[in-house]
């Protein structure tokens, strides 16, 4: 009875609330610039992104670009599975789980590379003269329009920059503007952290009343696997005003009134096997009509956030507001704990929202461990994609948050490691096709990281998990169609893969070798080690097993016996 008053009380609460409540503003602000990377605020339309760190006298926005990866086209796979894979399972049989796991290193475990980086296309830097001291900061990230704005003061002349990166027109747009006329004088210029060899060329040039900045830069090496990505950051400069000279990096806008700045970024990636793509043309492609003038800001700002609000607007909430809507962000967030923010919950809500619309749209690459962002050579844990977790997480909202389109990029990626996965299973000795607990843009599916983390060839059940859910939303049975042969390629795997356990006397058929991701047991095995997590029939492995075959019976009844 407490528990149901409890409930209702809080029900009765939150109508209050709403009822009482004035339009709330879908805002993220702050008193004060960002001071490191995570403080600044993430923009983004599926392919780029942005990181706006509204610092006063030198503005930095950094940019990613969703293909700019390390290495190339290649695959991981160790061919010496299937003849290690009786000794490891007998060792597994008898106890001896360290033999097992040292086992798997030797025969499972990938011998070449354990995944490629994702990788930063760089920064963007503005440096402004005579900007020493500033009052009245404030900058802000609207989720509602998902437009960036820096607003402060400085010598008697307000500034304002806002910037968005467009979905329509894939760019990334600044618009600098201030009080007083002639107030803006900088040095634009670019900020690579890759070693001279890998900086392809690096050009500035004014030409009339506007000017062209572009930087050529090839990805990294790693793990012995060539860099083969090609990029190039074109940079467009259109001031108001004032006058421009340029030097080999460095574009100077002296005395204008207001200035537009559009950032480009092509590369040569094409799809998980070819890199024959021109990164030149991509990048120009884009940044051509603006330079023509056939596109106002106006207009493109108009059009970005039609096109967002579109995906954006499918759902709202409203909790309630309180005193607390009033202090900048980072101060609610302290708060929280000790202080009644329903509205934050509502921000919170539709922030993480807002993160997957913004780096996972319709015909590109999913949302890896950074989602798009990423200031380094080498994103933590590489940015790859972590398939006993992360990325399915990353794509748990789509559905149920009303922004389907963002689970397109997933499915994508789910068939390319289909197809690739066809290597992996056969390195078992096996049909169908699997992959392990992580891959990348070129969908290399092989175990890395060695058996410690990385002995789970489980990864095409959970995949196969998220794509049914799919389905039990969609009810689309021309998705059914497409999603059908992957789910049965992945039973042909696990039917061939699956053993019979001689160690309960219940002859149970089980995954082995395998590992209970992110979750290892801390036993010691028969001959008295520890840290080993090596098994076999992990429970997570059974439910998976469970699951898979389960909604395989669902797709095969609902496809009928002429396509099942």
């Amino acid at each position: 009875m407490i528990m149901k008053k409890s409930l209702l009380f809080a029900v009765v609460t939150m109508v209050s609330l709403t009822c009482c409540s004035q339009k709330q503003e879908l805002k993220l602000w702050y008193d004060a610039p960002a001071r490191q990377w995570t403080d600044a605020l993430p923009l983004g339309n599926g392919r780029l992104g942005a990181m706006v760190f509204g610092t006063p006298a030198q503005e930095r926005i950094q940019i990613n670009e969703e293909t700019i990866w390390g290495g190339g086209p290649h695959n991981n796979v160790n061919y010496a599975a299937k003849d290690g894979l009786d000794q490891i399972r007998t060792a597994l049989w008898e106890g001896r789980r360290s033999d097992a796991q040292a086992l798997c290193d030797q025969y499972i475990s990938s011998k070449s590379a354990h995944g490629m980086p994702y990788q930063t296309a760089g920064s963007l830097m503005l440096d402004f003269d005579g900007i020493t001291d500033f009052t009245d900061y404030y900058r802000e990230l609207d989720i509602d329009r998902a437009v960036a704005l820096t607003r402060f003061k400085a010598n008697g002349t307000e500034y304002t920059r806002e910037c968005f990166v467009s979905f329509p027109d894939q760019v990334i747009a600044v618009r600098l503007t201030a009080s007083a006329k002639g107030a803006l004088t900088f040095k634009a210029s670019y900020n690579l952290p890759y070693r001279e060899d890998r900086i392809i060329s690096r050009s500035a040039q004014v030409t009339g009343k506007q000017a062209v900045m572009t930087v050529s830069c090839k990805g990294d090496d790693h793990e012995g696997i060539e860099g083969k990505i090609r990029f190039t950051d074109k940079t467009l400069i259109i001031p108001e005003g004032g006058q421009m000279t340029a030097d080999d990096n460095t574009i100077a806008v002296n005395g204008a009134d207001a200035v537009t700045i559009y950032i480009s970024i092509g590369t040569n990636f094409v799809n998980y096997q070819s890199v024959s793509g021109d990164e030149n043309q991509v990048a120009d492609r884009w940044i051509e009509p603006l330079s023509k003038g056939k596109k106002k800001y106006d207009k493109m700002l108009a059009d970005h956030i039609a096109a967002y609000q579109k995906q954006f607007h499918t759902v709202t909430m409203d909790l309630g507001t309180n005193d607390q809507a009033k202090l900048p962000t980072d101060q609610r967030v302290a708060q929280f704990a000790s202080n009644f923010d329903p509205q934050l919950v509502t921000l919170y809500f539709q922030f993480g929202r807002y993160l997957l619309i913004c780096c996972s749209q319709p015909g590109g690459q999913a949302a890896n461990l950074q989602g798009i962002w990423n200031e380094s050579r080498q994103a933590p844990w590489d940015g790859k994609y972590t398939t006993n977790i992360n990325v399915e997480m990353n794509y748990w909202p789509a559905f149920v948050c009303g922004i389907p389109q963002t689970f397109d990029p997933f499915l994508q990626l789910v068939k390319d490691c289909a197809e690739h996965g066809k290597e992996t299973a056969a390195m078992y000795g096996c049909r169908g096709w699997t992959l392990h607990h992580n891959t990348d843009i070129w969908r290399s599916t092989g175990a890395v990281d060695g058996a410690y983390n990385g002995m789970w060839p489980t990864g095409a059940a959970w995949f196969c998990q998220q794509i049914w859910d799919g389905y039990l939303f969609n009810q689309d049975p021309k998705y059914l169609k497409e999603i059908y042969p992957i789910m049965k390629s992945a039973c042909e795997f696990f039917i061939d893969f699956l053993v019979e356990e001689p160690v309960s006397g219940n002859k149970y058929l089980v995954i082995a070798p395998s590992y209970s991701p992110e979750n290892a047991p801390h036993v010691q095995d028969v001959l008295g080690k520890g840290n080993i997590t090596t098994v076999f029939g992990a429970t997570m492995d059974n439910q998976m097993m469970a699951d898979l075959f389960g909604n395989m019976i669902d797709a095969a009844q609902l496809m009928g016996p002429a396509d099942g």
